[in-house]
């Protein structure tokens, strides 16, 4: 049999193609939201194992998560920290403010008591700061809202963050 080019990748380890809520943990898989949001991933586990993640369209994976390998095993999905721009205020009015001028713009946001997260922008902080807040960078996890016209619960989609000049039809 004759030897692969080396051009052509080797075939992951382990695929991770199904959602499992039951099972013991054998290894763990730490990604960014960005890649949390694609339905095929080659990466590596935490243990340095190669994988692919094949999961159906428009899901997104949550810290938590299990995925059941090909070989059997069972691997949770950790949310990894990134750089965050946060908000926060005792203001209710002004943080619904904040939080309706970004998700305007189709900025994905997580939003907590006080607060409201989103990827680190210098742009949108200024925004920010005009309306009065303060902007503090954080390294931490992030768990978006997910869109409320998209499928609810696992497996939801995440809408990304387009430009347009608004009154666009957006199809829905």
């Amino acid at each position: 049999m004759a030897a692969q080019p080396a051009s052509v990748a080797a075939a992951p380890r382990v695929v991770l193609s199904a959602r499992t809520s039951h099972g013991v943990v054998t290894a763990t898989l730490t990604l960014p939201f960005a890649q949390r949001c694609k339905s095929r991933l080659r990466c590596r586990l935490d243990n340095g194992a190669e994988a692919a993640v094949l999961i159906a369209r428009g899901g997104v994976l949550r810290n938590g998560d299990l995925l059941a390998g090909d070989d059997g095993r069972v691997v949770q999905v950790v949310a990894a920290t990134e750089p965050l721009s946060q908000v926060e205020t005792g203001d209710l009015k002004r943080l619904a403010q904040i939080c309706y001028h970004l998700g305007n713009r189709h900025v994905t946001l997580q939003i907590g008591p006080g607060w409201v997260r989103y990827a680190r922008d210098h742009v949108l902080d200024e925004m920010v700061r005009r309306f009065g807040c303060k902007v503090r960078h954080v390294v931490a996890t992030f768990e978006p809202e997910i869109g409320a016209y998209h499928q609810h619960g696992h497996g939801a989609r995440v809408q990304q963050h387009h430009a347009h000049q608004h009154g666009a039809d957006h199809g829905d």
